[in-house]
């Protein structure tokens, strides 16, 4: 068996467990089997600073160091496909992308990666002009723009409706954390981008998705799949309008959201672009797959 062959095995069996784990069907870093059978939990901060959001929102969660282990090389998926000042709200908050790099450090990372298919270009006026690449690298982390194909490998969707396979990141499969980091705004094509739809920056051919029989059943069937082991939803600044890139009306909620469920996570995201998660077409395609809990009235939310 291959190296990779290994590293993916590996990387299916701790997104599986993670998924358990938010249903209370296994444990997951040690949690007691009551607490993993409660419903499933997402922490919402506000009110604080978007340093403090995050801590707060971890803390949550219980903190960091319940997700990341000494010496783990830990992947960051933000949102950093546009070129796009922070105040206009198209790409994850550097403020927020920096403090998790931070908390990932002080829970013992070795290495901190902080990756993303950009869109925009060209890399370099990207980073600089979102405030990410600045941000990450002043933490301690190595910004990646993943736009080359070699950087990629093909992954059969087990179960894919309309997804089969894809192109995943190495870097996220070799990983021993992912994190995902997507920053709340509507999408012209998904209505929102989430959680769920953030994921489309680890594969390849994005334009494959777009051009199938269902975008919506893509995501949901990749989100059924690629699970990471923790989710920080970027509140703080959100696009309203002529999303996914913008200028269009940004409103300022001031949260910061943090959950191991992904569609609880964005059942409550969505709520802050004035939807309702049955109106997201990937987020009723998810929770009839079984990714997670659409249900706002089955989520138990925790404000801090």
């Amino acid at each position: 068996m291959t190296h990779e062959e290994i590293t993916r095995r590996d990387f299916f069996k701790r997104a599986a467990a993670a998924g358990l784990a938010a249903y209370g069907l296994a444990e997951l870093d040690g949690l007691p089997e009551a607490e993993a059978a409660a419903p499933p939990t997402i922490v919402v901060a506000s009110k604080k600073s978007p340093a403090q959001l995050v801590r707060a929102a971890v803390d949550g969660m219980g903190g960091m160091k319940k997700f990341v282990k000494p010496g783990n090389t830990v992947v960051l998926k933000p949102n950093i496909a546009w070129a796009r000042k922070p105040e206009q709200a198209a790409n994850t908050n550097p403020e927020v992308v920096a403090e998790v790099i931070r908390l990932c450090k002080a829970a013992g990372a070795r290495e901190v990666k902080v990756i993303d298919h950009f869109i925009d270009g060209p890399d370099a006026a990207v980073l600089k002009m979102s405030g990410i690449g600045p941000a990450a690298e002043a933490a301690g982390a190595r910004v990646i723009s993943a736009r080359s194909q070699a950087m990629y490998q093909r992954v059969n969707v087990r179960g894919g409706k309309v997804l089969k396979s894809a192109d995943v990141l190495r870097d996220l499969m070799r990983a021993d954390v992912w994190i995902n980091l997507p920053i709340a705004k509507v999408h012209g094509s998904t209505k929102v981008t989430l959680a769920c739809k953030n994921l489309m920056g680890v594969v390849w051919d994005r334009g494959a998705w777009h051009q199938s029989a269902s975008l919506d059943q893509c995501i949901a069937d990749f989100a059924a799949q690629f699970r990471p082991h923790l989710i920080i939803l970027d509140g703080v600044r959100t696009l309203l309008s002529n999303g996914p890139k913008g200028p269009g009306k940004v409103a300022s909620p001031g949260v910061v959201v943090a959950g191991i469920d992904p569609l609880a996570v964005d059942a409550y995201g969505v709520t802050l672009l004035g939807l309702k998660p049955q109106e997201v077409g990937h987020i009723k395609l998810g929770f009839a797959s079984g990714v997670g809990e659409m249900r706002l009235d089955r989520i138990k939310v925790k404000h801090v």
